[in-house]
């Protein structure tokens, strides 16, 4: 019961996965991406806000004060019958009198605004298109990561696949090591062997089995970082598909990837636009020079009680402000977005010598991995050639124990770089497609096919 409740665990935490599978995954589950969704989302928002600008601006304020006792003077004009008869003058003289008893403790008013702009001086108009360059910018630098995304997949599977065949094969060697010490020791037990010889036999076998333990954490390693890459819980057992790291066909020219990757790099078009947003940038700068032009409308009201109040204040007009500050002030805000345009255009000529460079490498790291796939595959039929005449020139007692062993790991390393060779091909060529930016357009028609 306890050995078939491990083989269902087991079942349910092993899964196949081919490097098409890996890359979909991927996708799906990158933080990465999403962060640059949330960036082109920003941007999106960036452009609403600036578009808003041009709608009206409608304030409404209002105001409950608790006032001390103040001293109050109104300085009203005098009746024109102040001066008909004395009667008059006592009623003016009553009338300061009620003036000056009246209790102020109190205030209350109420304002609404609206404001319209009618010109900017170019603000709002620049202040749109920077922000539509920067959303386009911001498209283009999530693709990018798409790219990247993609290649880490690669590297990652390549790299798992590196491990797991690196553990076979010396686990494949440990047994062949583990028999031959067997044979070894009936042979010493019979006096046909030397004890020294028995020794560096058993002793090849210990090195075996602590290169495998190291072997072993680095296949664990790779499973945890693949797993949590794809977004899956990170104890699960990952089991490669060798068929899925075919060596590609021969490359194109050079030049014909170095054109591809100018016209097809995403970062490289991302920088265009951020560009386009500094010249724009420079364009908002200058707009401090012009005055702004709003249509104006607004209402007012105010209660004192015991004193006065004022409804319906309907105000409307057109008001004009100009800071006459911007003649001293502006220039330095115009030389910075100057220096700021100034620096994405350096930014854009070291990006094109750097994809330049970066196709160089990944054209010569492929046919460098082309070249290691024969000569590991030359290396692996020597090795077993080798291994061959050397056991038999040891049985026959004309090669050493020492000879023996080395040939045996000769040929481990010429199998375990054959495997290193053919999964940095893979990934070399898929270096290439990132490099030129058609990585992520070449695996959707893989999967569309």
């Amino acid at each position: 019961m306890l050995a078939l409740g491990i083989g269902r665990l087991y079942a349910q935490t092993t899964r196949a996965l081919t490097l098409p599978d890996a890359l979909q995954l991927s996708l799906k589950n990158s933080r990465q991406l999403r962060i640059s969704q949330a960036k082109i989302e920003e941007a999106a928002a960036q452009i609403k806000q600036a578009e808003q600008n041009q709608l009206p601006d409608l304030k409404i304020s209002g105001s409950y004060l608790r006032v001390t006792q103040p001293n109050i003077d109104l300085k009203l004009p005098e009746s024109s019958s102040s001066g008909q008869n004395g009667g008059s003058g006592g009623s003016s003289g009553n009338n300061a009198s009620s003036l000056s008893n009246i209790k102020v403790n109190q205030a209350m008013y109420g304002m609404a605004n609206l404001s319209l702009p009618l010109f900017s001086g170019f603000r709002v108009r620049y202040g749109i298109e920077s922000a539509k360059f920067l959303e386009k910018a911001a498209r283009l630098d999530a693709d990018n990561d798409r790219e990247e995304v993609l290649m880490n997949t690669i590297n990652a599977y390549a790299n798992l696949y590196k491990a797991h065949e690196n553990v076979l094969l010396l686990q494949e060697n440990l047994a062949q090591s583990m028999s031959r010490d067997s044979d070894f020791t009936n042979m010493e037990a019979n006096g046909l062997m030397a004890r020294n010889d028995l020794l560096k036999a058993q002793l090849q076998t210990s090195q075996i089995e602590y290169n495998l333990v190291d072997a072993q954490n680095n296949e664990m390693i790779a499973q945890v970082s693949m797993n949590l890459l794809l977004g899956l819980p990170e104890k699960t057992v990952l089991v490669v598909d060798s068929s899925s790291l075919q060596v590609s066909p021969q490359l194109q020219d050079i030049d014909s990837y170095e054109k591809e990757a100018l016209d097809h790099r995403a970062d490289a078009a991302a920088l265009k636009y951020q560009a386009s947003a500094a010249e724009t940038a420079v364009k908002a700068a200058k707009a401090d020079y012009f005055p702004s032009v709003a249509l104006t409308g607004g209402y007012v009201a105010l209660d004192i009680p015991h004193l006065f109040s004022v409804t319906n204040a309907v105000t409307y007009g057109v008001g004009v402000n100009y800071n006459l500050a911007a003649f001293w002030k502006t220039p330095a805000k115009v030389a910075q977005q100057k220096a700021r345009e100034k620096e994405v255009q350096a930014n854009r000529d070291l990006l094109d010598d750097n994809i330049r460079l970066q196709v160089n490498q990944a054209y010569a790291n492929y046919l460098s991995s082309l070249k290691k796939i024969d000569v590991s595959r030359k290396a692996i039929q020597q090795g077993e050639e080798n291994y061959k005449i050397t056991r038999n020139k040891y049985n026959n007692s004309l090669a050493t124990m020492t000879d023996l062993l080395e040939a045996d790991v000769a040929l481990l390393q010429a199998r375990i770089n054959q495997e290193v060779a053919r999964a940095d091909a893979v990934v070399a060529y898929h270096a290439i497609l990132q490099r030129t930016g058609t990585l992520a357009e070449t695996v959707a028609n893989h999967s569309n096919k």
